[in-house]
């Protein structure tokens, strides 16, 4: 985000829109359902802008970027990635006139989805479920919804229009309505009816090969105009929660395709979730196979130009679960580390680009293994110090790394020349500092995991030609 400037600055001027009349209901939708996946900040900022909204108006008063920090109480890059949030899961769209000498900006907010459009959405409904918990989901799906009644004793008695009221002759009609009252009919071309549209996400084709999906679907089990648009949607929604590449794509499809040709959604999602669960033995999507969000990236518009930027951006787009993977050779790693990786990062609320630094830092030190209690030490030493970035973390790496080689030659000097010699733990390149002092104490464990540590950086190097979507 170090590029932000050049999207905004503080002299730049806004103006706050509404796609309709915001509702008690909308509000509770927003603090209750929205908050969780997108974080208190961003919610701050729709709160604020919907402040800004006369009672029942559509459109806000002009004012500066300035004033909004100073509400906010918080820096403009921190408004423009918190923004960036609220574009992603569909409550703002963003507009910019940049003919003018400062830019003008018109933040359109958009109506949450209803309750039951979110909890039936397939994407932020198990998102919230991860995130929230199974006790406070179901509290949640509690408070949204009420008893239904059943209405198969009842029968409709309600009279249409035209029984209650009576219209005059046509004749009557046409002699009436004369030029000046045609004209009061319409709304002036200025002006526009207020009107609740509600607000959706947006998920791009490029996260799922449609090209590759279809190239592989024998049209005679799958017509092609059985994949309608609402399916179409579906399937990138189910294949970005998922993770469900275009060939196992196609064996779904097959699978929920009736004899009328016809692929029901519900359907679909069902058997996208059985996949899921058969192939990773989980319930559920979780904490492990989740990136560094985009808005505390440090390399996601910057070019590397040298190993260590290379590793950041490597860590910052790979999920936990895919380096424990790349540590074993691609295997699926064992249940109890992720277990483990699972309960740091929801406890001790650490991003993902944090846990991988952890991740690397720890196994690199440790014979390639995960000693749980070393981990949660430092786990919880860097959630107490307010971690955010895959830079951070690698920084303070560095610096415990300084101080422990500092303790071990201390060490060194104030024992006698008897003792055993002291084995040195390899590093990764990026926390090197100068062992030249224990280079004749080098053992071939050593040599092993320097082995396996070159290994790994030869299997990362995948992300650096083909690193995944920013």
């Amino acid at each position: 985000m170090e590029y932000y400037w050049k999207e905004l600055v503080a002299v730049d001027r806004y103006i706050v829109r509404s796609n309709g009349v915001l509702s008690d209901l909308d509000r509770k939708v927003v603090t209750l359902l929205y908050q969780p996946l997108i974080g208190s900040q961003a919610y701050s900022l729709y709160m604020t802008l919907w402040s800004e909204l006369e009672q029942q108006r559509l459109w806000s008063e002009e004012a500066t970027h300035h004033s909004l920090m100073a509400i906010m109480q918080c820096s403009l890059p921190k408004i423009y990635v918190e923004r960036l949030k609220l574009e992603g899961i569909g409550l703002l769209k963003t507009y910019v006139n940049k003919k003018e000498e400062n830019k003008l900006f018109i933040y359109e907010l958009q109506m949450p989805l209803t309750p039951e459009q979110f909890f039936s959405d397939g994407v932020l409904n198990v998102f919230l479920y991860n995130r929230v918990g199974k006790t406070k989901f179901h509290k949640l799906k509690k408070f949204f919804s009420d008893f239904a009644i059943d209405r198969s004793n009842f029968v409709p008695v309600t009279r249409s229009f035209n029984e209650v009221f009576s219209s005059v002759h046509p004749e009557q009609m046409v002699s009436a309505m004369n030029d000046e009252a045609r004209e009061d009919l319409l709304l002036p071309s200025e002006r526009e009816y207020i009107n609740n549209q509600r607000g959706e996400y947006v998920i791009e084709d490029d996260v799922f090969d449609f090209e590759l999906f279809y190239a592989g679907l024998s049209n005679h089990l799958v017509p092609r105009r059985a994949i309608t648009e609402k399916v179409k949607e579906a399937i990138k929604k189910l294949a970005f929660l998922y993770g469900i590449g275009p060939i196992d794509m196609q064996k779904i499809i097959m699978s929920v395709i009736d004899p009328s040709e016809q692929i029901d959604i519900d359907a679909l999602r069902k058997a996208a979730r059985e996949w899921y669960q058969f192939e990773r033995g989980e319930a559920l999507p979780n904490l492990c196979d989740r990136v560094q969000p985009l808005a505390e990236r440090t390399m996601a518009n910057v070019q590397p130009k040298n190993e260590e930027e290379y590793l950041i951006k490597q860590l910052e787009t790979i999920s936990p679960r895919q380096l424990l993977m790349e540590f074993s050779g691609g295997a699926e790693p064992a249940l109890a580390d992720l277990q483990m990786i699972e309960e740091i990062m929801f406890k001790q609320k650490l991003l993902p680009g944090v846990v991988n630094v952890l991740i690397y830092y720890v196994m690199l030190r440790t014979d390639m293994k995960l000693p749980k209690k070393y981990v949660e030490k430092i786990a919880s030493s860097w959630a107490r110090k307010k971690v955010r970035t895959v830079k951070e973390a690698m920084e303070l790496a560095k610096k415990e790394a300084r101080e422990y080689e500092k303790f071990m030659s201390e060490k060194e000097k104030g024992q006698k020349a008897k003792r055993k010699p002291i084995r040195t733990e390899l590093l990764p390149d990026w926390l090197k500092t100068d062992y030249s002092q224990f280079e004749n104490r080098q053992t071939e464990s050593e040599e092993a995991l320097e082995q396996k540590r070159r290994e790994l950086e030869e299997r990362l190097k995948k992300y650096r030609e083909n690193p995944p979507n920013s």
